[in-house]
């Protein structure tokens, strides 16, 4: 429960600077160049929506399937705080008035398009596929909390890797301390979700 406790700060306060940073505009370090729909910045903000609104998805449906608390309210603090970023992202795109979706594949502005094959619904790396999240809601109790966490374990990673990849490739200063708060707050969730799977007798899946 401490733990969770800490990240629920952590992500509480990540939230309140997030949501002082919607009034900044795209040329927020004092230039005025909006992102191409070809940039990083543009590819980042509509991929990372989508990998966020998984999370989200995944999130909510784990608060069905049990009732231990310490894994309700880490679903909870990842929900929110994805979804609220993901508003960021989308609002973003529509400031610089780029289209949320490219026909480039998933991930083309970190020359990895071809990473994810998109089979049966994983388009980025990390995501879930769509059996996965089917057996996610089939299961409960004990079972759903284990395979929740080896899931979002794995969609973290997936997500501080192009988060990492936003830090040096994007041009808009916001969005790269945005990007750099995601791969902080989602390495201190991975930890603690290696310790909530040793304490179900678990482990991650890799």
């Amino acid at each position: 429960m401490r733990h969770v406790g800490l990240v629920a700060g952590a992500a509480a306060a990540a939230l309140v600077a997030a949501g002082a940073i919607t009034y900044a505009v795209a040329g927020d370090d004092g230039g005025s160049r909006t992102p191409s729909a070809e940039s990083a910045d543009a590819g980042f903000a509509r991929d990372m929506a989508v990998h966020h609104q998984q999370a989200v998805e995944m999130s909510y449906i784990v608060r069905d399937r049990t009732k231990d608390e310490e894994v309700r309210r880490l679903a909870y603090d990842i929900a929110q705080t994805q979804a609220n970023q993901r508003g960021m992202l989308l609002g973003w795109l529509d400031l610089w008035g780029l289209p949320k979706v490219s026909s480039e594949p998933p991930m083309t502005w970190m020359d990895m398009g071809g990473m994810a094959s998109g089979k049966d619904g994983a388009l980025m790396p990390g995501m879930a596929t769509n059996s996965e999240m089917k057996k996610l809601g089939e299961l409960g109790g004990k079972q759903a909390e284990v395979f929740y966490l080896q899931l979002m374990t794995d969609h973290h990673k997936g997500g501080v890797h192009m988060a990492e990849g936003c830090v040096d490739r994007c041009a808009v200063g916001v969005e790269k301390r945005l990007a750099q708060g995601m791969v902080d707050a989602q390495q201190s969730e991975i930890s603690l979700m290696a310790d909530m799977l040793k304490e179900r007798g678990a482990a991650p899946r890799s």
